[in-house]
């Protein structure tokens, strides 16, 4: 994933444009009326796992992911797919047929797409959601004391970027598999019932400059455990053998000096801090009058959730410490 640009123009300003290039966010957000805002994002990417199914599922969890980090329900779905001339029929429609499954399960409804000749295989969603206005989640909805919460485990890149020849190495693809399978929509759910208000999702620019994108336009500090984080079986051996990705220097690049590293905090978990992940888990803020009923609620509906730092006053900085 390439760094976040710069537009050199003005983006279009509307009153009911709600989330747009004006005031960067998960999703392109615009209001039809009180009660109902439309969603729209898109993405789409080159295979990552060698299962034609599993990789159309988990770009479309990995598209549908904006949609729940704005707070929104997936309602409607477009292919956009790349597919070599010399590919087989029948793995371009397991692609195909993997994402619409996932589409499905998100209680959405592929409706069509459009297909191009490429040398290298793509797929990805044009997806669109629904969502009440006044409960949009946001990026710049930091609060000083505010609980950091992850809802999923990190690593999926260095696990994908590992040597997959080995038995043990399976066990780890596997999990990774299972994880970036699992749509983010009940914990989109459980944050919109508890009124949460702050959220992104961990993808590419990995849990540092994901965070950072918040605490930037927030206006605060936070700090982040190292030893809290949650990490996927094999993550921390992967990055402790000098697995290292494209995504997490270009991730340590783009935060620069705005993130600090205390002393004693393992290399490797730092390295994972900006490992980029491919349809990771919500990044959700909490105040702690909320924390423990929200702790609750989600264990009670077997989601994972991980307190892994706090939001403070000061100038925008993120502190592993």
């Amino acid at each position: 994933m390439l760094s976040p640009l710069t537009v050199d123009f003005d983006p279009m300003q509307h009153p009911d444009l709600l989330a747009g290039l004006g005031a960067p966010d998960d999703a392109a957000v615009y209001r039809i009326n009180n009660r109902t805002a439309v969603i729209a994002t898109v993405d789409f990417f080159a295979p990552l796992v060698d299962d034609p199914w599993q990789y159309g599922a988990i770009a479309a969890a990995n598209a549908m992911s904006d949609v729940y980090a704005m707070g929104g329900e997936v309602v409607l779905a477009l292919n956009i797919a790349a597919f070599p001339e010399d590919l087989p029929s029948e793995v371009a429609a397991e692609i195909i047929r993997g994402g619409a499954d996932k589409v499905a399960e998100a209680g959405g409804v592929v409706a069509g797409g459009h297909t191009i000749w490429d040398d290298e295989p793509k797929f990805g969603l044009s997806v669109l959601g629904i969502a009440t206005p006044s409960r949009l989640l946001r990026k710049a909805a930091l609060r000083p004391g505010d609980f950091l919460y992850l809802t999923k485990s990190l690593g999926t890149g260095v696990i994908l970027s590992n040597d997959r020849g080995q038995e043990e190495h399976s066990a780890w693809l596997n999990t990774a598999i299972a994880s970036m399978l699992h749509l983010n929509r009940h914990a989109a759910h459980l944050a919109i019932s508890h009124r949460l208000r702050a959220a992104t999702d961990i993808t590419g620019f990995g849990l540092v400059g994901h965070l950072w994108e918040m605490v930037e336009s927030s206006g605060v500090s936070v700090t982040v455990e190292a030893a809290a984080l949650p990490l996927l079986p094999g993550a921390r051996e992967s990055a402790e053998s000098g697995i290292q990705t494209g995504g997490e220097v270009r991730n340590r690049d783009w935060v620069g000096d705005n993130f600090t590293v205390a002393n004693g905090v393992p290399p490797a978990l730092a390295s994972i801090a900006f490992d980029p992940q491919t349809s990771g888990g919500l990044l959700l803020a909490c105040s702690p009058r909320k924390a423990r009923v929200l702790e609750a609620a989600f264990a009670a509906d077997n989601e994972s959730l991980h307190l892994i730092g706090r939001v403070a006053k000061g100038a925008p900085h993120i502190q592993l410490f």
